[in-house]
């Protein structure tokens, strides 16, 4: 018989009511009019924790094995002005108002151009491993950033992943450009 999972792992799976992605104007316009958006490898820099107990297709891999062979889009999930500083050059905010709709549309955009790869997205777990792994787990030190994570892995092991730009078409009807001192709004 399969059981619920926990309410805190369940809250961790259902997408928020609102994403942020903080970035510079420039970037942020191309996503808005466009619906372009860069899947890349983590950042060696982003320090994850090692993973126990792993949901599968993100389950059981090395740490160093695991950043290499990931691509992700991370944004945030909560308006916070601190977050204008956490990343080098931001100077806007793209606020997605339907984040399904923008899930729903992600997901289907990197099934198009990665067919052979598995997806998935929910919150970080900041100080301790999540069941999705080492790409959802990071630091406390890094909870301030309140991550919701898009996160795609190969279904077959390949030595490492490039990053690639996927368009979802424009996004102006459940989105818009917010500079920082607009505010949550």
């Amino acid at each position: 018989m399969k059981t619920a999972p926990s309410p805190l792992l369940a809250a961790a799976y259902k997408r928020p009511q609102k994403l942020y992605r903080y970035s510079q104007r420039s970037l942020l316009e191309r996503s808005l009019q466009f619906g372009e958006f860069q899947l890349r490898p983590p950042l060696a820099e982003e320090k994850v924790l090692p993973a126990t107990d792993q949901i599968l297709p993100f389950g059981p891999r090395a740490s160093a094995e695991a950043s290499s062979t990931f691509l992700t889009l991370s944004l945030a999930n909560a308006w916070d002005e601190k977050l204008f500083d956490a990343f080098a050059g931001a100077d806007c905010c793209l606020v997605i108002h339907d984040a399904e709709e923008f899930g729903e549309r992600i997901h289907r955009a990197a099934q198009r151009l990665l067919p052979s790869w598995a997806g998935i997205d929910a919150a970080i777990s900041y100080g301790m491993p999540s069941p999705l792994g080492a790409a959802f787990s990071k630091a406390r030190q890094y909870a301030s950033e309140k991550e919701w994570l898009f996160a795609w892995r190969p279904t077959q092991r390949m030595l490492s992943c490039n990053p690639v730009t996927i368009r979802i078409g424009n996004i102006e009807g459940i989105a818009e450009l917010r500079d920082r001192d607009a505010g949550a709004g």
